[in-house]
């Protein structure tokens, strides 16, 4: 029982969380740079002063003037995407997915420099976007680049990638925990001590010194009542709501991207067609241009009346879908505030129970965290941009009926959509791994058939024509202790008077193939991978190599059975 440890981690995570603090820094860093890339160029784009403060280009004085500005910002963002690196392109999450999972966690350099510098540019001239998207893969790009000029492996290249990204995230909005559930819940795809350790440790970083670059406190701060019992039913119906429109908007957003793919163009003039139609509805309703931060918390505050919140609603989803779909550059996270919100606002008559406020509130988590596939950190993000404690209870009931509703109507998320169309599938469910739960003295061949060293060849072959089952390679002994595994078609093709210790040269390398019993069953399956061998032996350890049985690929699909069983066996268990 002393090998059998609850974790896989060893001295090496202190290297990588150590590598995580100093990419946690420069993230919260880089999201200052981005965010003042954005004030910069919104002051460009509707005042035509050089000027870092931050502003609203719902506040231009422009008139119809202010149409063109979204058409020009998507012209030249276009240009940046074709000239300079096209990862540029979309909301940054799918494309930091893609490359943890498909790529090694490799990202360039343009993309570290061009993504804030193109968001600044789309967002400044009026884009309906948030920060969020290209901090995540700003940030992420710096920890992948980080980690390509360290011997580190994929794997924990993946973590300071997504040390990086998460880093951003509470830089720019100042909820940790959020960030570090984002990381489980879409990034990392494992729930390991070697990843959720840096990036909790980056994570904290960027909260520490976020106050020196941002205000200090909530983004949002709410005061919501305790609400009455009844409430929960009528969450019930506000995570029904939630969801629909949840799978409304991302079945709409990959109509959208369709009819630009028909388009007889080349995708670098579709942000500026796309710009078109942001411009006309930013003319209608200025407010939803931009960020919209200011506009995410009069709704939360009630400050709107409640035909605005629809109109403003209405021409955000518009115009953020027409927007993300030409493929320009931006987040999700802050319109999907801003849309969830509008919708609670909206609704809030018919919901009795508890102030307009909180209806926005849960609304607004159970839009995001259905559209991204993250109840918990919808959950989580809420209250981290509110600190309305009392909310947690209708947070949890909207969210979790608001994301039940997506995974039964929906086969993909936001997310995983784009990757699913480009040939590439993203399973989204986590589980304990059916052979990390077996070890291989569980599954092993206790007496297995082998040869010794000392046998003809003659004689080999006689013994393997009585084994009850035909196996393709033997443990070769010497006196009890393995010296190797034997081909049978190695001792086919040999004289038969040559000793099986004479055709060594044929056998599998030792120190790569040997098991031992308390290696895990999964453990035991990625040694067979890397030697292309179905059928290895087991010793008691590397010094005596004293055979005490042998794995195949029959054993290692035996130890999934029960797994397999638990899925799909329906069976009543009670006493009565």
């Amino acid at each position: 029982m002393k090998y059998k440890r609850d974790y896989t981690a060893d001295s090496r995570m202190l290297f990588i969380s150590a590598i995580a603090l100093v990419i946690g820094a420069a993230s919260t860093g880089a999201a200052w740079i981005l965010l003042k890339l954005i004030a910069f160029f919104t002051n460009l784009f509707y005042f035509q002063v050089f000027s870092l403060a931050p502003s609203s280009p719902a506040l231009h004085k422009l008139g119809w003037l202010a149409i063109g500005l979204p058409v020009l910002g998507g012209l030249i963002v276009g240009c940046m995407a074709r000239y300079g690196s096209e990862k540029i392109r979309g909301h940054g999450i799918p494309e930091a997915i893609e490359a943890i999972l498909f790529g090694k966690s490799r990202m360039s350099a343009s993309v570290a420099l061009l993504k804030p510098l193109s968001s600044g540019i789309v967002i400044g001239s009026g884009g309906p976007f948030g920060a969020e998207g290209p901090i995540i893969m700003t940030g992420g790009s710096i920890g992948s680049l980080l980690a390509q000029c360290l011997h580190v492996t994929a794997v924990e290249r993946k973590a300071l990638l997504v040390s990086g990204a998460c880093a951003g995230m509470t830089a720019i909005f100042g909820t940790p925990v959020a960030a570090v559930l984002l990381a489980v819940e879409l990034l990392l795809f494992e729930l390991k001590p070697r990843s959720l350790i840096p990036v909790t440790l980056a994570c904290a970083v960027a909260g520490f010194l976020r106050p020196l670059g941002f205000d200090a406190g909530p983004l949002f701060p709410m005061q919501i009542d305790t609400p009455g019992t009844m409430v929960l039913v009528y969450c019930m119906v506000a995570g029904l709501a939630s969801g629909l429109l949840a799978a409304t908007l991302t079945l709409a957003l990959y109509r959208v991207e369709d009819w630009f793919h028909r388009l007889p163009l080349h995708w670098m003039w579709w942000p500026a067609l796309g710009g078109v139609v942001i411009g006309i509805g930013g003319y209608l309703q200025p407010r939803a241009l931009g960020v919209g931060y200011d506009v995410i918390a009069d709704l939360l505050q009630n400050h709107l009346a409640i035909s605005a919140a629809l109109l403003l609603l209405l021409v955000k989803a518009v115009i953020w879908l027409i927007a993300l779909g030409s493929g320009t550059s931006g987040g999700v996270l802050a319109p999907l505030l801003m849309i969830g919100a509008g919708l609670g606002l909206s609704l809030s008559p018919l919901l009795p129970g508890a102030g307009p406020g909180l209806w926005a509130l849960v609304c607004m988590a159970g839009v995001l965290g259905s559209v991204l596939g993250a109840p918990l950190t919808a959950i989580v993000f809420a209250f981290g941009l509110t600190h309305a404690s009392a909310a947690l209870l209708p947070l949890m009931m909207t969210t979790a009926v608001a994301y039940g509703v997506n995974v039964l109507l929906m086969k993909r998320s936001i997310m995983t959509e784009k990757i699913a169309r480009r040939g590439l599938h993203v399973h989204r469910e986590y589980a304990v791994d059916p052979l990390e739960r077996q070890h291989v003295e569980d599954i092993m061949t206790h007496q297995p058939h082998s040869l010794d060293a000392g046998m003809s060849v003659a004689e080999a072959l006689a013994y393997c024509g009585r084994s009850a089952v035909p196996h393709r390679y033997f443990p070769l002994t010497d006196n009890g202790r393995l010296v190797g595994m034997l081909a049978l078609g190695r001792l086919q093709q040999s004289a038969l008077d040559v000793l099986c210790g004479d055709l060594l040269a044929e056998d599998v390398a030792l120190e790569d193939g040997l098991l031992l019993p308390h290696m895990t069953a999964r453990a035991c399956a990625a040694v067979m991978a890397r030697l292309q061998l179905g059928r290895l032996p087991v010793v008691d350890d590397h010094r005596r190599r004293r055979l005490v049985g042998v794995v195949s690929l029959s054993d290692l699909a035996r130890a999934g059975m029960t797994h397999a069983q638990e899925e799909s066996v329906r069976e009543k268990t009670c006493g009565f």
